[in-house]
């Protein structure tokens, strides 16, 4: 991710989303590659996080580069890619701010995955991450990211959701309490991180906010004219269905 509220948050990260489907999901992003551009062998990742994505898109063949502003992400992504760096030397992840970067080259894709795009939550910081992947794609290239989709938030609102869950090492309980700001587009994630140490008993806790913004095609479609990148296909996230009040998460496919 590119948010600096990951911080201690990102101690724990893997362990709170290892029930995601990090193969599924860069496999459907391959689809859409080659669906719309079969020839693509580089990919940029804007906000990598801790590389999951980055190392499965790695083995389907693609040169991909991870940016990331959490030192903390990027040392665990650090630290598994040098226990296989000799199998993947088409893969490196490198510090940076997704809004200012500049690597100096272009890549076939840039991809934006889980939900980096909802934490650009102003205009200026939105603008600015669009600008920074048309600036780093080929001509004819794809930007692909996924967001919150404002019509289903404002149909079906967040809700308080506690999610459990634990290792060898330690068990995990994350409450997660929304705040809604309608007139602002965003909602106020509020995080209680508890983790108990399962040899010591030893406790320790986190307090986090997350603002995340919900989207909407129609101002997409301007933001995305006005930095000189058109949409080409719009769906729900891993199902290629149309996004209807009841997505929460959509996939924008985008060409240079």
């Amino acid at each position: 991710m590119n948010n600096p509220v990951f911080g201690n948050y990102a101690r724990y990260y893997n362990l709170l989303y290892k029930d995601k489907d990090y193969l599924a999901e860069s496999r459907y992003v391959h689809e859409l590659i080659q669906n719309q551009c079969p020839g693509a062998r580089t990919i940029l990742n804007l906000g990598c996080g801790t590389g999951n994505h980055d190392f499965e898109l790695a083995k389907l063949g693609y040169e991909i580069t991870g940016i990331d502003l959490s030192e903390e992400m990027l040392s665990a992504a650090n630290a598994r890619l040098a226990s296989i760096d000799s199998t993947m030397p088409n893969l490196c992840f490198k510090k940076g701010d997704i809004r200012t970067v500049h690597l100096n080259k272009t890549f076939d894709i840039v991809i934006s995955l889980f939900h980096v795009m909802s934490y650009q939550t102003t205009n200026d910081d939105l603008l600015a991450t669009i600008v920074t992947a048309k600036e780093h794609l080929s001509d004819g290239g794809l930007l692909i990211f996924d967001c919150w989709y404002g019509p289903a938030v404002l149909s079906d609102p967040p809700v308080v959701r506690v999610k459990r869950l634990e290792d060898e090492l330690i068990q995990v309980v994350r409450i997660a309490e929304p705040v809604m700001h309608p007139n602002k587009n965003v909602v106020d994630v509020n995080y209680q991180v508890i983790i108990t140490e399962k040899l010591s008993g030893n406790v320790e806790q986190l307090l986090e906010t997350h603002r995340m913004r919900y989207l909407f095609i129609p101002e997409l479609e301007l933001l995305l004219r006005d930095a000189g990148l058109s949409i080409v296909a719009v769906s729900e996230w891993m199902t290629g269905n149309s996004p209807g009040l009841a997505t929460w998460g959509v996939c924008f496919v985008v060409k240079r």
